[in-house]
């Protein structure tokens, strides 16, 4: 009985990673506060506003000793832009999702993404939050 449940259960996360849906899912199934590496980008929703935010990834920034090269505000979404000594590019996308909650989604590097230096950035993101 247990060994018909395993294979069924296993059954169904084979198939959901075979049609691409099995990150979506455990994305979900973390909830806010989990971060998430998907297509590249670190992801984590926080319980702050969307001012306080911006104003974290720029202390941040700041904190590691990288400077501001761009920062372009549209509407309800913002991208920071900043760039390693070595040249490796940051982009930190920040979305209002509500009044008190925001999404960041940070990447480093266009071509091979560095998931360390993504998550090295969050955490600082995290302190200033």
């Amino acid at each position: 009985m247990l060994k018909n449940i395993a294979v069924v259960v296993l059954s169904g996360f084979l198939l959901l990673n075979m049609y691409g849906c099995f990150a979506v899912v455990a994305g979900t199934a973390s909830g806010a506060g989990t971060a998430v590496w998907l297509s590249g980008k670190l992801t984590e929703e926080f319980h702050a506003s969307y001012d306080r935010t911006i104003s974290a990834a720029k202390s941040s920034l700041r904190s590691l000793k990288l400077d501001l090269v761009k920062e372009t505000r549209k509407d309800e979404v913002t991208q920071i832009k900043s760039k390693y000594s070595d040249g490796k590019e940051i982009w930190i996308d920040i979305r209002k999702v509500t009044e008190e909650s925001t999404k960041v989604e940070i990447r480093v590097g266009a071509v091979s993404p560095d998931k360390e230096a993504a998550d090295r950035i969050l955490k600082r993101i995290k302190k200033y939050l």
